[in-house]
């Protein structure tokens, strides 16, 4: 930030006239008085900060650095002091030093405190140029107003000496340091060249040039410890490649012994197959030869076996005409059997039309299961022992079969079925889905069914009954299986009963009884393929 030497308030009285005088400016001690041109203090203004920032214009400082000159001269002079706005560290021949070149943070501080000056400055205190920029926002103020501020502190020494005394009572102990032209080691250095740049006591030059030294010190320290960092990092990446690299040969390692393993199995697999090799090829030697003696004699049976062709098939005539000599008399003997059976059939028919005549038996609508249902709790009587009829299969092939018998009765142990089916599913869905099944087994066969559930009454939520199947539940103090060989006691000997159940004891009790039992698993695959 190129800014000359301003006035410098610290300097004798004597130094400060002569710098005045050398600017033109009000010595009120010799008794004259040196007016500075008019200025055209608007148009300064409206040429340093625009309309929306405040942002300085270089091409404008000039007239308002004349105006801020002359005002600070006039303030000096009433005071009986005359400024110097070339500063008071020029050469003897009067020519003002140029401003030192600011390391970045120590511009960006100064600005920084200035900025937060200006809204407590008196407003008349404020240059023309940065009273708008007074008003910005904290945060906006310094990093708008940068170019202004700037060219202020270095053109008008007087607001700069104003901007000074206040940072200086807020610094305290080190800004009383920074006047007397020490600093503490232990300051920032970045701190203290502001101060010393603001204040301008002795050697404020050397502050600020052994602040740039620490700042690039600093900057110097931060890139080696930077380049540090990453040199420990990429050791430490280099570390862990290596350990990488270890690891993956110990891997490369073990795959070798592997594959030189796999490699001895495979010789001596191969050593084994050339030695089978050459047993199968003296083996297909000898087939060979045995094939040539095998080819000669089946010539000499092939030679044999069509004279003795020839000879059945003669016989094979014979035996031809003797067939159908007998077709003839068994046809005439079936006819004689068909009418046997006919004539048996329309008496047995006839008796039967007879009997039930005589004994004026009228249609019934209850079955015997029906009774059976209406009747839980009467005490099971002794039936008469039947034969076995069946055998336990889960072929539903098989209770295709006895199904299709006329007036088939089947019997199912329902829970048995379901929790052996689909038992994933609620009781409730157990029951629906069985009961809706038989139903479709009703609908096909004409049969009577009738499925028997574990339960002391009847269970809300049941599905509506489908036509031709019976549900019962068993009563308090009975089981489901008490209740199935009941039900196939109270059938009349000769009636095909199925029962379908898995369990040993239930199969073996109503095979006592005549009733043909199969497992729940024929049941099952009957009503999926339905």
């Amino acid at each position: 930030m190129p800014l000359t030497e301003p006035y410098d308030d610290h300097l004798p009285p004597e130094e400060q006239v002569a710098a005045a005088r050398d600017t033109g400016g009000v010595d009120r001690s010799a008794g004259s008085e040196v007016a500075s041109p008019p200025v055209d203090t608007e148009a300064g203004v409206e040429a340093i900060t625009d309309a929306a920032g405040g942002v300085a214009d270089p091409d404008a400082v000039g007239g308002v650095a004349d105006l801020a000159a002359a005002r600070g001269a006039a303030d000096l002079a009433a005071a009986g002091v005359v400024a110097d706005p070339a500063g008071a560290g020029g050469d003897d021949d009067g020519a003002p030093e140029p401003e030192p070149v600011l390391p970045e943070p120590v511009r960006q501080r100064i600005v920084t405190l200035t900025a937060a000056v200006l809204p407590v400055l008196p407003a008349d205190e404020v240059p023309v140029p940065l009273r708008r920029v007074a008003k910005f926002a904290p945060n906006r103020r310094a990093r708008l107003g940068a170019p202004a501020i700037a060219t202020q502190l270095s053109a008008d020494p007087l607001f700069r000496q104003r901007v000074s005394a206040r940072v200086l009572t807020d610094a305290g102990d080190l800004g009383a340091a920074v006047v007397e032209g020490t600093a503490p080691a232990a300051a920032d250095p970045v701190e203290v060249a502001a101060l010393a740049y603001l204040a301008r006591p002795s050697g404020w030059r050397e502050l600020i040039e052994a602040s740039g030294a620490a700042v690039r010190a600093e900057a110097d320290s931060a890139v080696v410890a930077e380049l540090v960092r990453e040199a420990e990092q990429r050791a430490t990446r280099a570390e862990h490649d290596r350990a990488v690299a270890r690891v993956e040969a110990e891997k490369l390692r073990d795959e070798l012994a592997r594959v030189r393993e796999e490699l001895g199995q495979q010789r001596e697999e191969a050593r084994q197959l050339a030695r089978t090799l050459r047993e199968t090829q003296a083996r297909e030697r000898r087939a060979t030869e045995l094939l040539a003696t095998e080819r000669g004699r089946a010539a000499r049976a092939g030679a044999d076996a069509d004279a003795e062709l020839r000879r059945a098939r003669a016989r094979l005539a014979e035996a031809e005409a003797a067939a159908g000599a007998a077709r003839t008399s068994a046809k005439e003997a079936r006819s004689v059997d068909d009418a046997r059976l006919w004539l048996l059939l329309e008496t047995i028919g006839q008796a039967a039309v007879g009997l039930r005549r005589e004994l004026a038996l009228d249609p019934v609508d209850a079955l015997p299961a029906d009774f059976v249902a209406d009747a839980f709790a009467d005490q099971p009587g002794v039936a008469t022992g039947a034969a076995t009829r069946a055998r336990d299969t889960d072929d539903p092939a098989r209770l295709d079969q006895l199904l299709a018998l006329p007036r088939a009765h089947l019997v199912v142990d329902g829970y048995n079925v379901t929790k052996r089916g689909f038992g994933e599913m609620s009781l409730e869905q157990q029951r629906k889905r069985l009961i809706t099944g038989l139903g479709g087994i009703a609908a096909q066969t004409g049969d009577e069914v009738t499925v028997v559930f574990d339960g002391a009454e009847r269970i809300p939520g049941l599905p509506p009954t489908p036509r031709g199947v019976r549900v019962l539940f068993s009563r308090k103090g009975e089981t489901a299986d008490e209740l199935i060989r009941r039900l196939v006691r109270a059938e009349p000997s000769g009636r095909p009963v199925v029962v379908i159940s898995s369990d040993r004891e239930v199969a073996d009790g109503v095979r006592r009884h005549g009733a043909y039992p199969l497992g729940a698993d024929s049941l099952l695959r009957r009503l999926a393929r339905s």
